[in-house]
């Protein structure tokens, strides 16, 4: 890496996959809400080793589909 661009700041968990759940109101992606990707670059280096911490544990909350129309179908 160029050392002329090499930064001290916690780099952005975004993978570059960037929808938004219906429900959950997070990325199915990085796992942030919309609120907290508009405010990263704003946030301190605390501020975004904080939120990196957090963010594993709300994967759970992503639930599997059901399945779309085949499984409306089965029924």
């Amino acid at each position: 890496m160029d050392d002329l661009w090499k930064r001290d700041e916690v780099e952005s968990p975004c993978i570059k996959i960037c929808v938004v759940h219906p429900t959950e109101r997070i990325c199915t992606g990085c796992l942030r809400t919309i609120d907290e990707i508009g405010a990263w670059s704003g946030m301190s280096n605390a501020e975004r080793s904080d939120l990196i911490k957090e963010l594993p544990s709300r994967a759970s909350r992503l639930q599997q589909r059901r399945g779309g129309r085949a499984a409306r179908l089965k029924r």
